[in-house]
């Protein structure tokens, strides 16, 4: 039995061998298409994140009509999630920004559902969403879309804050926030993954 297996094993290696299994040529050719694909990912990855910086950017000044969480436009986002004049909606903005980039998800209002496991992420990569902790609700209750890193600061762009930086704002503003005020950040741009 052993000289059958054995005998086997000569056979396949010797039929691998005639197609350049074992040559540096296939090797060379599966190596230069999987490079092939993760430029293509990454390009088209950086031309998604560019895009959603780009749609956030045009919403940079938004303000409200009256001051509560109101207004034609703000009442698109809240829309969007399937809620009501009235609610917050940083998380609102960050979803409509994505579904005007062409993505199914992040779609919730409520800020904590935009930092599922799956989805978090260590890089501030342009287009990530960064997730802001309040004591007082024991929760992010705050979140902004990353448009890039400065040194220890994260310039992002967010719905309903303001010039303080408030998480109860009036509008939409290009913020820059310490790394250490940051809790969490997802990333909904890349192929799902854990970062465990």
């Amino acid at each position: 039995m052993a000289t059958i297996k054995l005998l086997l094993g000569i056979i396949c290696f010797a039929f691998a061998g005639s197609y350049g299994l074992f040559t540096g040529n296939l090797l060379n050719r599966i190596s230069s298409t999987v490079s092939a694909k993760h430029f293509e990912t990454s390009q088209k990855e950086a031309e998604q994140r560019t895009n959603l910086i780009r749609i956030a950017q045009k919403e940079i000044g938004t303000r409200e009509k009256t001051g509560n969480n109101d207004g034609r436009r703000i009442k698109e986002y809240l829309n969007k999630v399937r809620l009501k004049e009235g609610n917050p909606y940083c998380a609102a903005f960050v979803s409509w920004v994505y579904a005007q980039g062409g993505f199914d998800s992040p779609r919730s209002g409520w800020s904590p559902d935009l930092f599922p496991g799956i989805r978090l992420a260590r890089s501030a990569l342009p287009g990530n969403v960064l997730g802001i902790y309040f004591q007082e609700y024991k929760r992010i209750a705050h979140v902004g879309l990353i448009v890039k890193q400065e040194g220890n600061y994260l310039i992002s762009i967010e719905g309903n804050t303001n010039l303080a930086g408030s998480r109860e704002g009036e509008g939409v503003y290009l913020k820059k926030r310490h790394i250490k005020t940051i809790y969490k950040m997802a990333d909904w741009v890349s192929e799902r993954r854990s970062i465990k």
